[in-house]
């Protein structure tokens, strides 16, 4: 199960991975917003990350205008790793290398075309693994404090 979230500027990119993931069949929960009135991003952003944290849902992705605010608040939650993706390149290596578990786009970065391309890159590449675990566990360590 996928967990999104999106502010006000980054709905219209929600949006459209909506209809991606419905064609798709891919499950998902919405945590909003629902239209382009403003809103804060932190507590959708603390949500999907807990969601994820919790081993409820697999990935999340989170809009706002550039991805920076939503990938800021989720990463404060321990075992995230949000990573702000504005070209395909990275949306695929953050998996591959990174093993990012939440996707951060931004409405006013990208469009929608490119956040359905992302969202598909991001959703279908593997972690390699290897050599890139031990860095991800690396990132765990200065989380516990021990790096």
């Amino acid at each position: 199960m996928i967990a999104l979230g999106a502010d006000h500027g980054g709905y219209l990119l929600k949006a459209a991975i909506k209809k991606y993931l419905d064609s798709r069949k891919i499950e998902y929960t919405d945590f909003g917003t629902n239209d382009e009135t403003s809103v804060d991003y932190a507590p959708i952003a603390s949500k999907v990350a807990h969601l994820i944290a919790d081993g409820k849902a697999e990935k999340g992705i989170l809009c706002c205008g550039t991805g920076i605010g939503m990938s800021i608040a989720a990463n404060k939650v321990k075992g995230i790793r949000a990573a702000v993706c504005a070209t395909a390149y990275c949306a695929e290596i953050t998996r591959h290398h990174n093993n990012a578990n939440i996707l951060c786009l931004g409405g006013r970065v990208i469009d929608e075309e490119q956040a359905v391309e992302f969202t598909r890159l991001f959703l279908d590449t593997p972690f390699d693994g290897g050599r890139h675990q031990r860095r991800i566990e690396e990132i765990a360590a200065i989380e516990n404090g021990e790096l």
